[in-house]
């Protein structure tokens, strides 16, 4: 950790723990850094390159016969900033390894299935970093703000969730949890922002509008996912994210903690070096 940017582990003080409270949460802190936007931009650009080196090592394993991958799940309100986090952290990463995912509204064939058959599916393969531009959370929350199906079916799916990702997790894939919590005026200053550029007109949803009159609602159903769903195998983490850069780099800082615990090694080839260059000398 670059402790001359970091004063404390990011991924300590993020992370969602007993007694937790959302509501606790300043959106517009940056817990951890010591520094502003620059030293934290300069540190993202940094940290690109350490990123870029494990994902490659992770993807070089499974051609080896590895079985692990990393998922990182992306939750926010709207204009939090997910897209930014792909495009910006994993942005800087080999596309070749890494696999990208935004949940929509179920269609009626997933519909007909339990809520987690369309999840299952987009589980990254071995080698890979995937993501998911929001994900079976939804069905936690949408769907209880939203009362699409009754609370004692919200219960079991949060145990449904938490056994589905032990599982996934027990099969060699870490989980990276992530809400990204910005403030209702801060979203609404995000709104205005793109109706007020033509460029940015096409990132405008005027739903976007209906759902802020449930914002209290929406972080209540949070607070209850983090309380039912933050486990030893995947905890959550909340990253104040009124300020883009922080959230950019703290999600990083996230990643590469997931990676470095893999402790990956290049594979050691499987014929003799020496051989081989001198069939090159001579060829």
């Amino acid at each position: 950790m670059a402790q001359t940017v970091w004063s404390e582990d990011p991924g300590v003080l993020l992370t969602v723990g007993a007694g937790f409270a959302l509501a606790g949460v300043d959106s517009s802190s940056t817990p951890g850094l010591k520094g502003g936007k620059f030293d934290g931009e300069t540190l993202l650009e940094k940290g690109r390159i350490e990123l870029g080196d494990l994902q490659e090592r992770l993807w070089a394993e499974s051609r080896f016969g590895g079985t692990r991958a990393v998922l990182l799940v992306l939750q926010a309100m709207d204009t939090a900033g997910k897209g930014g986090i792909v495009r910006h952290v994993v942005g800087g990463v080999d596309p070749q390894g890494v696999t990208v995912y935004g949940f929509k509204k179920p269609t009626k064939e997933e519909l007909s299935h339990d809520f987690l058959w369309r999840v299952r599916d987009h589980l990254p393969t071995p080698g890979l970093l995937g993501v998911f531009d929001r994900s079976h959370y939804e069905d936690v929350l949408v769907a209880r703000v939203r009362n699409l199906v009754e609370p004692d079916v919200i219960e079991e799916r949060y145990a449904q969730i938490n056994e589905f990702e032990k599982q996934v997790v027990d099969g060699g894939t870490t989980i990276v949890k992530v809400m990204l919590h910005i403030s209702a005026d801060e979203q609404k200053a995000r709104l205005a922002a793109r109706l007020d550029d033509p460029e940015k007109h096409w990132k405008f949803n005027p739903g976007d509008l209906d759902e802020r009159a449930f914002w209290a609602h929406y972080q209540d159903a949070y607070q209850a996912a983090f309380e039912k769903t933050s486990t030893a195998d995947a905890p959550w983490y909340v990253i104040p994210a009124d300020h883009k850069w922080y959230a950019r780099v703290a999600v990083q800082h996230l990643l590469l903690d997931a990676l470095r615990g893999l402790h990956l090694t290049w594979p050691v080839a499987e014929y003799d070096v020496a051989a081989q260059k001198q069939r090159l000398a001579t060829a």
